[in-house]
């Protein structure tokens, strides 16, 4: 089995390597699925988000109010400090979880944890490799802008939230440039590919 990390800014292009490596059969498990798994409605985090930061949190059916609980934590830090608490336990335990399922399913697995906040929440798991996509700050403004529905404001404050390109290289075995055109990003890509999984 190997396990490799996967991370880069907002609309650096981690979804288009994270689609290629699983198009060779690389298994991907996605952090933001797995955060928005551990809130499922009754999952015992919503249980406890309940209990700790507002029961008017959480619906009459168990589904945890994302709005509301947003409007909850931004200007509270001792409740974001809660919040995390609770959720990101939770979501190691289930990382670990679905490493464990992948590795007993196929011990020669490649596993691509694709983790966007690697670097800003010091995610250290006993990776392989760690790759970080990288594209030039205009290049991801004009994503974010034309992909996503964003003002450029909203775009380079999210940008400044993050953790900078030098302190992403800085943890990177692999930097994959996704500045160019589809073609050269997926040959990056294929070539990384070549080096994990190297046939006969």
């Amino acid at each position: 089995m190997k396990l490799i990390g996967l991370s880069g800014g907002i609309a650096s292009g981690k979804s288009t390597i994270a689609a290629r490596l699983s198009e060779h059969g690389a298994v991907h498990i996605d952090a933001d699925q797995l955060a928005r798994d551990v809130v499922a409605a009754g999952s015992p985090a919503v249980q406890r988000i309940a209990a700790t930061l507002g029961a008017e949190l959480v619906g009459p059916d168990g589904v945890l109010d994302r709005p509301a609980l947003a409007a909850r934590v931004f200007a509270d830090p001792e409740a974001l400090r809660t919040l995390n608490d609770i959720t990101h336990p939770a979501v190691r335990a289930l990382s670990a979880q679905r490493i464990a399922d992948a590795r007993a399913a196929d011990p020669e697995a490649v596993i691509v944890y694709d983790v966007p906040l690697l670097v800003e929440a010091k995610v250290d798991l006993p990776w392989d490799l760690v790759v970080i996509a990288e594209a030039p700050q205009e290049v991801r403004i004009d994503r974010m802008i034309h992909l996503r529905g964003m003002s450029r404001e909203d775009a380079l404050q999210r940008i400044a939230r993050q953790a900078s390109d030098a302190e992403r290289r800085a943890v990177a075995d692999v930097v994959i440039d996704t500045g160019g055109t589809l073609d050269e990003t997926l040959a990056q890509v294929d070539a990384l590919w070549a080096r994990l999984s190297p046939k006969p």
